[in-house]
């Protein structure tokens, strides 16, 4: 998984430069690994802004402006949450391209509404948000690789038809 993760990252850097975009990422399931892969290029500074791991419900509302409303109706590991956190963090970065990830990666904390291996990703740009709903297999890591590399998938699809 590491080779996919490193070929996508390769892609979605140059993506990025060719339309002159730079990107954050929100992360909270994937503890930065998101922002790990995009970084481990050399010149990634040119495209990645930053990023934010908000693993606590109040971190989210602090650093990426969550509305508590919508966390404690949907909780944090949802469409409208990963929506918010994709948002917040490219407004308060001023960037293009704001990344949202958020689930459950294990090996607790799931239950029958939101079992272990659950992920919301959801990118945010000026023309909207695209949000998806992923569910993972495997242990821990398994899960959180797998969610970076569906996000870099859907940044590149969602950026490399617009460069």
């Amino acid at each position: 998984m590491r080779d996919e993760i490193g070929f996508l990252v390769a892609q979605v850097g140059v993506s990025l430069q060719k339309k002159s975009w730079q990107i954050a990422v929100a992360e909270s399931c994937t503890g930065g690994l998101l922002g790990t892969a995009l970084t481990a290029v050399a010149g990634s500074s040119a495209y990645f802004y930053g990023g934010v791991i908000s693993y606590s419900n109040q971190a989210k509302v602090d650093l990426l402006g969550v509305n508590p409303v919508t966390l404690s109706k949907w909780g944090a590991v949802s469409e409208a949450i990963a929506r918010e956190m994709a948002f917040g963090i490219r407004k308060r970065c001023g960037v293009q391209l704001g990344v949202a990830i958020t689930g459950i990666a294990g090996p607790e904390g799931g239950s029958g509404q939101k079992p272990v291996g659950l992920v919301w990703i959801a990118l945010d740009s000026e023309e909207g948000t695209l949000v998806t709903k992923e569910q993972f297999t495997g242990d821990r890591t398994q899960i959180r690789e797998a969610s970076v590399l569906t996000a870099l998938s859907l940044i590149q699809n969602f950026i490399g038809g617009r460069a």
